[in-house]
């Protein structure tokens, strides 16, 4: 029986409607993938534009032009001030007067420590008076939310501890070190221990490099100019204990180490300590304790918000209280985290 009259043309232009309408479908469902897709390409680019991770300590930096800056203040007779108030303090950047937005009281906030022990040859006769020093000094330091890093160098670096706040791991890797008889690579040990200290850093958080070393470099690749742009640059304070004591005035190297020492010292508001005898290393690093234990930590946002690389000067002064003594970092450079 042949179809209706009209059948087979409606029936194609039920087909045809279908077709077009299925194609239709298809053309909006992939018009949305591709949407969402660049979406969410956008969303990556914007946040990974503002916010660097850093998978070794699962820490998120986002990059403000928050500036903290650790500083010490004593007394005339070098006895740490506690009482301060945040109005008390000024700052200067690159001669401009900066508002001090928060400020953590004296020795509030988090401390990571970086111990570097110089295994060369030059550092053995003494070396098991500065272990135990060490040992005594940790012991000391350490409170809840602080952490430690034990960083060895000879030629090359090696990491026994990374950003720990287990004491008593720190002292069974203090009591496994062995002095050596290679040569030394001080510079790069310091350029690398800042990269490290700055890859653990969680915000707002105090960063101190101690170095048991006399200074004197004879393998690296970088330079005293290259050791105090990555310290600085990595927010760290510098101290530096040098055990070699009257003897470093008998030649051009060892005058050169300290000097070198010193430099790093007073860029970053540390110290550099000479040990004359075994019988005062104690006395050092409860000196060194002592002021991180007291120091304050100013934060400010700066009026100069360019991430353009350049140093920028600090100048922390109490315009009120001309009797004591303030000691910072000296700069930062302004970049990108």
């Amino acid at each position: 029986m042949p179809p209706p009259a009209g059948f087979c043309s409606r029936t194609i232009g039920w087909v045809n409607m279908r077709f077009w309408k299925s194609r239709s479908f298809l053309w909006f469902c992939v018009l949305s993938l591709a949407i969402r897709s660049l979406y969410g390409q956008l969303s990556a680019n914007f946040i990974s534009s503002d916010v660097t991770d850093y998978p070794s300590s699962s820490v998120i930096r986002v990059n403000t032009s928050l500036v903290t800056v650790p500083v010490s203040v004593t007394d005339s007779k070098g006895r740490p001030v506690l009482d301060l108030r945040m109005d008390e303090f000024r700052i200067e950047e690159d001669g401009r007067f900066q508002e001090v937005q928060k400020m953590a009281e004296a020795g509030q906030s988090p401390l990571q420590i970086a111990l570097l022990f110089d295994l060369s040859r030059s550092l053995s006769p003494r070396f098991e008076f500065e272990q135990k020093a060490a040992i005594r000094f940790l012991e000391k330091i350490m409170k809840p939310g602080d952490t430690v890093s034990i960083v060895t160098f000879t030629e090359d670096q090696q990491i026994l501890l990374r950003n720990s706040p287990s004491l008593k791991d720190a002292l069974h890797q203090l009591l496994m070190l062995k002095p050596t008889e290679s040569a030394t690579a001080f510079y790069d040990s310091v350029v690398y221990t800042a990269k490290l200290l700055q890859q653990m850093a969680a915000p707002e958080t105090r960063r101190a490099q101690i170095v048991l070393s006399d200074g004197e470099d004879n393998r690296s690749d970088r330079t005293i100019f290259d050791a105090l742009r990555e310290v600085q640059r990595c927010d760290t304070i510098f101290y530096s204990i040098n055990p070699g004591g009257a003897s470093i005035r008998l030649n051009e190297i060892s005058i050169k180490g300290q000097r070198d020492l010193h430099s790093l010292a007073s860029q970053t508001g540390g110290t550099a300590f000479i040990s004359d005898d075994r019988s005062d290393l104690d006395g050092i690093f409860s000196l060194i304790a002592t002021e991180l234990r007291a120091q304050y930590l100013l934060s400010y946002y700066s009026s100069n918000s360019s991430l353009d690389d350049q140093f920028r000067r600090i100048a922390v002064s109490i315009p009120g209280r001309p009797d004591l003594r303030v000691r910072a970092r000296q700069g930062y450079f302004a970049a990108r985290r």
